[in-house]
């Protein structure tokens, strides 16, 4: 998953809002650019009052990248620093 990331399937958003912070935006993110999840999420976060978006590409992509990730308790950052 993306480094602190806050995973929740789209089946339990609604009744999971209340663990999403609402003082900054929030990021949807899937498995692809053709995942309706995250445009599924989006919209139920701006229907609720969050600034949410969706990451234009999936997580596969991010983690191609190189970008942030973590899986269960270690967490991995480009430049070789983990948690």
């Amino acid at each position: 998953m993306i480094a602190g990331a806050l995973p929740i399937p789209i089946d339990e958003l609604q009744v999971r809002l209340a663990e999403i912070p609402r003082d900054r935006p929030v990021v949807a993110y899937c498995r692809g650019p053709y995942c309706v999840y995250a445009d599924e999420a989006v919209q139920l976060l701006t229907r609720r009052g969050f600034r949410a978006a969706r990451l234009s590409s999936g997580y596969p992509d991010w983690q191609a990248s190189g970008l942030p990730t973590e899986n269960g308790q270690t967490q991995t950052i480009t430049g070789g620093t983990a948690r």
